[in-house]
């Protein structure tokens, strides 16, 4: 029989594209593992864009770190690599980072490494030992309720941008949302002009009743302002609006709150998370309860929320200071 008709020397052998396996999850390089790891957090854990831009960020700046040295593959990397990219973010000189800056991109790091043990591409996690600097314990910055309520005044006025500024502050006021929640919405999400319904982080949604200010000031956005600016530009959902018909951006509502801020001649720096702090400040002055507050914040651990009432324990302690006769030394 001719060699062109033996069948088992024309049968793929064993290095055939039949039969070769695809290319080992091992031995991919650290940057296609970090694309992988991005989609995962992306998709599979639905984490938020700009969450995962600063995984990004973070970790080409230590994947960078590793290829000075030669480390180009999961495997290849060391716990005493890992040791030496934390020594040196706390030594460079250049731009020196503060201690949040150094505890997240660590804590990137190790999420990415854990990563990398549960895909199978390496076994061993080498950044487990790794601890991120101690962060001082900071309370959340919340305003009292005269200064926000001057705050909220200075958006007074029929003019449609002022209309559309009173009723995006009213509702960061009045629900605690994430400036990223706020400018998300969309009209649909305003429901029965009583409740609105946010997206947080990881896609979680929550329901949240909307004050009577609030739903006054959207309702007033709403009919008299929104056709308006829906008419300059294409058609979007989006409940707030720019002059020319786009959904607000998060910049843009950070400049709302910046001219806001400036108008109340306050004298104290206002930002989109003073008007959360400040919600949440004030339930629990008011009496809510710490769980509902959770709720209403979104948060998923209740101890998140926990560090509101030590705010309102400082509040008042001040309080007592100043109103007691005998709090103080004669």
């Amino acid at each position: 029989m001719p060699a062109s008709e033996n069948t088992s020397e024309n049968a793929p052998g064993p290095t055939s594209e039949l039969t070769s396996p695809g290319p080992r999850t091992s031995a991919l390089t650290l940057a296609a593992s970090l694309e992988r790891y991005l989609r995962y957090v992306s998709i599979e854990r639905g984490l938020a864009t700009n969450t995962v831009l600063a995984y990004r960020r973070d970790l080409g700046v230590y994947l960078a770190h590793l290829a000075e040295s030669g480390v180009t593959r999961p495997g290849d990397v060391a716990a005493s690599d890992v040791s030496a990219f934390a020594r040196a973010l706390s030594t460079r000189g250049d731009v020196p980072l503060t201690a949040a800056s150094v505890s997240r991109m660590l804590s990137s790091v190790r999420s990415f490494h854990r990563y990398l043990v549960g895909e199978g591409q390496v076994e061993a996690d080498v950044a487990s030992d790794t601890t991120p600097p101690k962060l001082p314990s900071r309370l959340p910055k919340a305003i009292t309720v005269e200064q926000m309520a001057a705050v909220l005044a200075s958006t007074e006025g029929d003019a449609p941008q002022q209309l559309r500024d009173r009723a995006l502050l009213e509702l960061l006021y009045a629900t605690g949302a994430r400036i990223s929640e706020a400018v998300a919405l969309n009209v649909d999400d305003v429901i029965d002009n009583d409740v609105v319904r946010l997206f947080g982080k990881g896609g979680k949604q929550r329901i949240v009743p909307l004050g009577s200010y609030a739903r006054t000031a959207i309702d007033e956005y709403l009919v008299r302002v929104r056709p308006l600016l829906s008419s300059r530009g294409a058609a979007t959902p989006a409940l707030f609006l720019g002059l020319r018909g786009q959904r607000v951006s998060r910049q843009n509502a950070w400049l709302i709150i910046k001219a806001a801020a400036e108008r109340s001649q306050l004298g104290i720096p206002i930002s989109p998370h003073t008007f959360r702090h400040s919600f949440a400040t004030h339930l629990l002055a008011g009496g809510a309860d710490v769980r509902v507050v959770q709720e209403l914040l979104g948060h998923s651990s209740v101890a998140t929320t926990q560090i509101y009432t030590l705010v309102t324990a400082d509040t008042l302690r001040d309080m007592y200071t100043t109103a007691h006769p005998r709090a103080r030394e004669a």
